[in-house]
């Protein structure tokens, strides 16, 4: 699909909803290599973090839930964002072109890019409309994943960090400090690993979000939540579904679910460093009876490096990031 957008964009040099159909589909195709590639290298991965949780087994009960309520919370609510845009195409066909199959003038209507190029048949529209239906999957997913993996990547750093909080007081070895900072440079070689593995994925997902929101942004200011005017007003019922209002209801409810869900991305991606600079606050309240070499290195390696999910390495991914 994406390659006979690029065609149809070439030929007639179309600009508008098709810029957004062409990026839209782009997107889906590249994020399913990304996720092939993933795909390849997960026993890799999963083979150092079997290594990390056997060293310093997960405590955290609550985190299966966690990434339960993120993917029931966001794919339910991209479910009636993607009914709100079906009923928005099939107001158009019922009230366009009523005496027509609902299902050709629907599917006419939502792939004409396709269909300028092949002729129409239902098991053509059938296809058409599965792949868009998975490109919207892949969209939503992505965003499912990065919460996930970063959720997960800060429940590894923050038990490192729990133990260094509960230590700051006592007195202990140097053994113990060096201990801790072994521990944490395991969480943060595992946060290394995952962010080389989905860098892609993560680039991805905030350059697709950039762009929609933009983009709903730019339909809903534009187009006003107002009722659109019948297709042919010489019929006298109206058999749109909310009377005219379904472009509307789709846009505003659509840009309102993607700055939610860029947020909830934002910030639970940008968790990750701030967890892996946490441990600092705790090393500075060692009392100068228990500073020694192996407090000070542990500093030193939290402020010299950066620990955090990026995208491709362009940018990485930290609260200050939510305001740019």
């Amino acid at each position: 699909m994406a390659f006979l957008l690029v065609l149809m964009f070439r030929v007639f040099n179309v600009y508008g909803r098709f810029n957004a159909t062409l990026l839209f589909y782009g997107f889906g195709f590249t994020t399913t290599i990304l996720f092939f590639r993933i795909a390849i290298k997960w026993p890799q991965l999963s083979m150092i973090i079997a290594k990390g949780e056997a060293a310093d087994p997960n405590t955290d009960a609550k985190l299966s839930r966690k990434f339960n309520i993120a993917c029931a919370v966001i794919l339910s609510l991209a479910f009636v964002e993607h009914g709100f845009s079906e009923l928005h195409g099939m107001s158009i066909a019922l009230d366009c072109h009523p005496e027509k199959p609902l299902y050709e003038t629907f599917m006419r209507g939502s792939f004409a890019w396709l269909f300028l190029y092949i002729p129409y048949n239902d098991f053509v529209g059938f296809l058409a409309h599965f792949f868009n239906i998975q490109s919207t999957f892949n969209w939503n997913f992505t965003d499912v994943f990065v919460i996930c993996m970063s959720t997960y990547l800060t429940a590894r750093l923050e038990q490192v960090n729990q133990r260094i909080i509960a230590a700051k007081d006592k007195n202990l070895p140097s053994s113990f400090w060096r201990t801790m900072r072994e521990d944490y440079n395991r969480t943060v070689h595992l946060v290394r690993q995952v962010d080389k593995m989905i860098g892609g994925v993560v680039f991805i997902s905030f350059a697709s979000n950039l762009f929609f929101v933009c983009s709903q942004l730019l339909h809903t200011l534009a187009g006003g939540i107002k009722a659109s005017p019948k297709c042919r007003p010489d019929l006298p019922d109206d058999r749109r579904f909310f009377g005219g209002y379904e472009h509307s209801i789709y846009f505003v409810y659509s840009f309102l679910f993607l700055v939610i869900r860029s947020l909830a991305v934002s910030l639970t991606a940008s968790k990750v460093h701030a967890a892996s600079i946490e441990p600092a606050h705790a090393l500075y309240d060692v009392s100068s009876a228990n500073y020694c070499v192996e407090v000070e290195r542990f500093l030193d390696q939290i402020h010299g490096d950066t620990v955090a999910l990026s995208g491709l390495q362009f940018f990485h991914v930290k609260r200050g990031l939510i305001l740019t």
